[in-house]
């Protein structure tokens, strides 16, 4: 009872001076909201990033000549970097836990049309050699990949993705229907299954997958990439560092240089996400800190308030025989119970900026209940920390004095 008693003053208080209370609270309550945010938005990308990085197919790892954007390097040293080659592919392919290698590359901003209907001009058209499909990890809805002997002969054939597939044929089976790119001419023999958006940007559907000499015939080859699936699991890590080593010496590379091109795999990137993310988690817990702390002082100047109005109160409960840890219970109570209503406003606030994210701007946000227990218990964990003192000051009180306050 003496509990719940203590929860309704708590709440009276607030009740009974709602903008001071909020004022206080506003710290806390930016500390937390900025925690669920960020920390839903980091888990709903690294979800996104663990499911789409099965892009890459089993054992599979890609090897390239530009790393994610930029990294540490200047325009000047990228644009120096050797591009890969056919001639760099076959060699791979020799590699002893080398089971398969495939040749890449793609142009984004293209328009599909046929005699009736035109796409927007921002279909990806990717191309590749037969094996592209496996290293990649690529799924048929219908139909089939393009073949060896197609890619040989530089066949106009196509795989598209399903949004280009509802574009250009609505209502119909696009297999053996034909649509062009650039004035030339491809036949639909497969299509994929859908796999919707990434890290929130487009559609991964708008696209279309044609042999990459045929691609070399139209585009040219812009910046050829290898994707590469080793023999087994067991061989991945030695297939790179033959991949790795054939390269540094296809590209005369002394003992002392960096490499001048980029592999990556599946746990490669996932240690590179990680990483990202902790930084912005670290980031994101010390403006909650800094914001706790200000939201703290405030619950620290609110109780010393609340101790000076309730003076006489306090005397008359201790004059009645109400012992002192009962006092500094009540008030460091009050203090928590005010705090937490500070964090649940946060969290809530959280909830709402993730949900609002994901339906106005597509973006992949997952509110992990981690960061709600967390957020919760430093929000009470401010209140007891910074409402002890005044509690303790009213639990210190005379009883004859504070009786004679006014």
């Amino acid at each position: 009872m003496a509990f719940w008693d203590t929860v309704r003053l708590a709440f009276g208080t607030f009740r009974s001076n709602p903008l001071r209370s909020f004022l206080t609270l506003l710290g806390i309550v930016i500390g937390v909201t900025t925690v669920v945010a960020m920390m839903s938005l980091i888990e709903g990308l690294k979800n996104q990033v663990n499911n789409q990085l099965s892009d890459l197919g089993a054992n599979c790892f890609q090897a390239q000549r530009l790393p994610f954007g930029q990294g540490n390097l200047s325009a000047a040293q990228l644009a120096r970097r050797p591009r890969f080659t056919f001639a760099d592919l076959d060699a791979i392919r020799m590699q002893p836990s080398v089971g398969l290698a495939a040749a890449e590359d793609s142009k984004g901003g293209q328009k599909a049309s046929t005699s009736e209907r035109e796409s927007r001009a921002n279909v990806n058209v990717w191309a590749g050699t037969s094996e592209y499909f496996q290293t990649n990890a690529i799924s048929i809805a219908t139909g089939r990949p393009f073949t060896d002997a197609e890619t040989v002969d530089g066949r106009r054939v196509a795989v598209i993705g399903a949004d280009l597939a509802d574009t250009l044929y609505p209502g119909m089976d696009p297999l053996g229907r034909e649509f062009r790119i650039l004035g030339r001419t491809f036949q639909v023999v497969g299509t994929l299954k859908r796999r919707g958006g990434f890290m929130g940007g487009g559609s991964q559907d708008n696209q279309a997958m044609i042999p990459i000499t045929t691609y070399a015939g139209i585009f040219g080859i812009r910046d050829l990439r290898i994707s590469i699936q080793a023999r087994s699991a067991e061989v991945l890590s030695r297939a790179e560092d033959e991949v790795t080593l054939l390269m540094r010496r296809r590209h005369g590379l002394k003992p002392d240089q960096a490499d001048d091109f980029f592999i990556f795999s599946n746990a490669s990137t996932t240690e590179m996400f990680n990483n990202m993310s902790a930084a912005i988690s670290a980031a994101s817990f010390g403006v909650c800190l800094l914001s706790l702390l200000v939201g703290g002082i405030g619950i620290l100047n609110i109780m010393l308030v609340a101790v000076t109005e309730r003076t006489r109160e306090i005397g008359i409960r201790k004059a009645l025989g109400a012992k002192r840890y009962r006092i500094l219970a009540q008030f460091a109570l009050e203090a928590v119970v005010l705090s937490l209503v500070g964090g649940a406003l946060g969290v809530a606030l959280g909830v709402g900026l993730s949900l609002l994210a994901r339906w106005m701007i597509q973006l992949p946000t997952e509110v992990p209940l981690w960061a709600v227990a967390v957020s919760l218990a430093m929000s009470c964990g401010v209140g007891l920390a910074f409402g002890i003192y005044p509690a303790a000051r009213a639990a210190k009180l005379d009883p004859v004095e504070a009786m004679r306050s006014e």
